[in-house]
């Protein structure tokens, strides 16, 4: 039950004052804070000034800084305004003094309306698929070396480790939360905005045959977008087709369709990350 406590610690806020709340990072994060998850404490903090069923159905979000895994983050919620349907708020996440992202989500009363949607791409299925730590062992490397993150993925289309070819920049993943989280609607809308920065940038590296072990290659995330279409079980296999439009500057722009188990579009994500060598 580890991935379960980690993932629940990660959103579980502590309040501190009216609309500031405290976040921690677990413990073997790494040497920054990964940006996924300061999205996803984002977007909880922002939950904790809604009280009418309204429902997040959009987010963009602005790192700015690396975050320290070792310093707690304080996220500063604004009311920016309460409609008739629509709600909208502005939250600020800080760490020593600083800004080291900051985010404006809409919500939105439940209703109904016109409904479309791109149909969802043939994809293996994912038990036919090897999952990230698999894939390690596979290549004679110990799982247990890196993070085991709560969120899984199967690549559709895994490269041997170390391999370095030119690729198009297209790429499919089956991801979810590795333990059940229930029917709270909030709860697996953060928990999936928690994932969908853990791929997403790689997509525009694939046409440049980037060796990640090089030592000289520098990325980050510098935005990140999301849409929320439907409600979804995020326990479930949700398939993440991606694709990278364009790359120019030292940065690359990704975007991504997030379906579920029953072929639904879920969600749509965008993100403009830095992508050079040093």
């Amino acid at each position: 039950m580890a991935e379960v406590s980690e993932l629940a610690s990660i959103l579980e806020l502590e309040p501190i004052e009216l609309d500031m709340f405290r976040a921690q990072t677990p413990a073997g994060a790494g040497s920054r804070i990964y940006g996924g998850q300061v999205v996803a404490q984002a977007m909880a903090a922002a939950y904790r000034t809604i009280d009418d069923g309204r429902l997040c159905h959009s987010m963009h979000g602005y790192f700015m800084r690396p975050g320290d895994p070792k310093t707690p983050i304080l996220f500063q919620v604004e009311r920016v305004r309460d409609g008739g349907s629509f709600a909208v708020r502005r939250v600020v996440a800080l760490q020593n003094g600083k800004q080291i992202f900051n985010l404006a989500a809409s919500f939105q009363t439940p209703e109904a309306g016109f409904e479309h949607q791109f149909d969802m791409p043939a994809a293996p299925a994912p038990d036919t698929l090897l999952n990230e730590e698999e894939l390690r062992a596979k290549a004679g490397l110990d799982p247990a070396s890196r993070r085991i993150w709560p969120v899984e993925v199967r690549p559709c289309d895994p490269q041997e480790h170390g391999q370095t070819l030119a690729l198009p920049p297209l790429d499919m993943c089956w991801f979810r939360a590795r333990v059940s989280l229930g029917d709270d609607v909030i709860l697996n809308q953060c928990a999936l905005a928690y994932g969908t920065d853990m791929t997403l940038l790689d997509v525009s590296l694939r046409p440049h045959a980037v060796n990640w072990d090089s030592g000289r290659l520098q990325v980050a995330s510098l935005d990140h977008a999301l849409w929320f279409h439907k409600a979804s079980d995020f326990s479930q296999w949700h398939l993440y087709v991606q694709d990278s439009p364009s790359a120019s500057g030292g940065r690359g722009f990704n975007r991504g369709s997030i379906y579920g188990p029953d072929g639904a579009l879920v969600a749509s994500a965008t993100q403009e990350a830095l992508i050079r060598f040093r």
